[in-house]
């Protein structure tokens, strides 16, 4: 690690990931390499050694940083309602989630590499903000469905969690994908990140709450 101050390290190491997500808007994750990461910032690509020493962990910092703000945001809103139906439910957390596009495409893409290409302390780091974005929906749960056990919780997180990771690329289509589907006469129902979780995590909550 670096010397300095504890906020320069930290600055710098937001300028990597800033770096990091704004290539990853319009390259590919096999694409982007530190030198490229390296050229968007204000100091020499060797120093990003000091702070990240591979992509992937730059990656799985970006990751982290967006389960953080998932997190926050569904905390904020589970603090500023003070009831919520199911339906209301379904559609604030869709439209939370909505704003995590990058989170969604790095977990349906990504995170293998990411998480074996990093070091044990960086992956824990990240399973720590995960962690936190599990407890913020299970404490939402709590608040607005307190009939739910922990059982009912614990299947609703194990149903919403890896059905996000097919979340992305069900939102998303390449214009080679559409044209093979197009050819292999698959229909193509085109619907947003909202418009497939909302109705996902409504039918859970019916399930659970056997409304």
């Amino acid at each position: 690690m670096p010397k300095g101050s504890k906020e320069l390290t930290e600055a710098r190491r937001e300028e990597i990931i800033d770096a990091c997500a704004g290539l990853y808007e319009t390259m590919s994750f096999r694409d982007i390499t530190i030198r490229d990461i390296g050229n968007e910032t204000s100091f020499t690509r060797t120093s990003i050694y000091n702070y990240f020493r591979t992509k992937e962990e730059i990656f799985l910092a970006l990751l982290q940083r967006e389960h953080e703000a998932w997190a926050c945001d569904i905390t904020r809103f589970t603090e500023s309602a003070e009831t919520a139906t199911a339906e209301e439910f379904a559609s604030a957390m869709a439209e939370i989630l909505e704003k995590r596009e990058c989170m969604l495409k790095l977990m349906s893409m990504n995170i293998y590499d990411m998480e074996v290409n990093s070091r044990l302390e960086n992956l824990v780091e990240f399973k720590r903000a995960y962690a936190v974005s599990l407890r913020a929906v299970e404490d939402a749960l709590k608040k607005f469905f307190p009939s739910m056990n922990d059982g009912d919780r614990q299947d609703f997180v194990y149903g919403l969690f890896p059905f996000m990771f097919g979340v992305y690329p069900y939102s998303h289509h390449t214009e080679k994908q559409t044209k093979a589907m197009e050819i292999a006469g698959i229909s193509l129902d085109s619907r947003t990140i909202k418009g497939l979780v909302q109705p996902f995590i409504l039918k859970m909550l019916k399930a659970e709450l056997i409304i």
